[in-house]
């Protein structure tokens, strides 16, 4: 039987290019997403035939909803061997706005707890099996504060160090565990940017290098390239120079007016 891989987020974006990438690969699909009825649409327009894939719909930020695809999906297809906690969101909040704190909420149930909760139900029965991959989507967002940008850049900045945890936690147990971090990516999410996105990447382009990083087990891998080299840089300088830099740049738009 062909190798299988869970990818959540799957019906748009980055998402949904990761899966067409792995379906030309050969790969079984187990599409999560709240969407089913666009996922759906995409499948039939692509022309994957209903045995090469199964659609669950989940939230990531639910719990219980994310943890009950997982089971859903081994019940169905078996355990993955390559699973992709790739659904996220990115709102640009004010600290000083009290609603804007419930979208921090959000943020980190979404992009934290939902990555630790795709991979919860993969976890016991990968180690067992000794072999599976386990890819979390961080940013370069997460390497560097940007402002108005507080809530994505520290969710991504986490989804980083808990998937180093997790790796040192699976290596002995033959599990990999894969981080990605994206830069800009020309997606449905970034197409809101009203700032300047350096090296804008294609979906599809992303997908070729981000699919050969997670078959190769890369533990971490910035695509495109350039835009790791520009973390780095600014990683190394100074607040003071690092602040003036960002001076006066467009912030990420709130949800909220006002």
């Amino acid at each position: 039987m062909s190798r299988l891989v869970l990818i959540t987020g799957a019906s748009s974006g980055i998402g949904q290019a990761l899966a067409l990438r792995f379906f030309q690969a050969g790969y079984r699909l187990a599409l999560v997403a709240r969407r089913t009825a666009e996922l759906q649409s995409w499948a039939e327009a692509n022309s994957l035939g209903a045995s090469s894939y199964q659609i669950y719909s989940a939230d990531v930020s639910d719990t219980d909803s994310i943890v009950a695809a997982g089971q859903a999906c081994m019940a169905a297809q078996g355990v993955p061997d390559v699973v992709v906690a790739n659904a996220g969101i990115s709102i640009g909040m004010d600290t000083g706005m009290r609603e804007d704190l419930d979208v921090m909420r959000q943020t980190f149930a979404t992009n934290n707890i939902g990555v630790a909760a795709t991979f919860h139900p993969f976890i016991n029965a990968m180690t067992r099996r000794g072999s599976g991959t386990l890819v979390g989507i961080g940013s370069v967002a997460g390497i560097r504060g940007l402002p108005g940008h507080g809530a994505y850049c520290a969710s991504k900045a986490a989804v980083i160090a808990y998937c180093e945890s997790l790796r040192g936690e699976l290596k002995s147990a033959g599990v990999q565990v894969v981080t990605i971090c994206p830069g800009y990516i020309d997606t449905p999410l970034t197409q809101q940017n009203s700032y300047s996105m350096p090296f804008l990447m294609k979906p599809e382009a992303f997908a070729d290098k981000a699919f050969a990083a997670i078959t190769a087990g890369s533990s971490y891998s910035v695509i495109p390239w350039q835009m790791g080299v520009v973390a780095k840089l600014l990683r190394l300088l100074p607040n003071a120079v690092f602040d003036k830099a960002l001076s006066g740049r467009a912030r990420k738009k709130r949800q909220q007016a006002g």
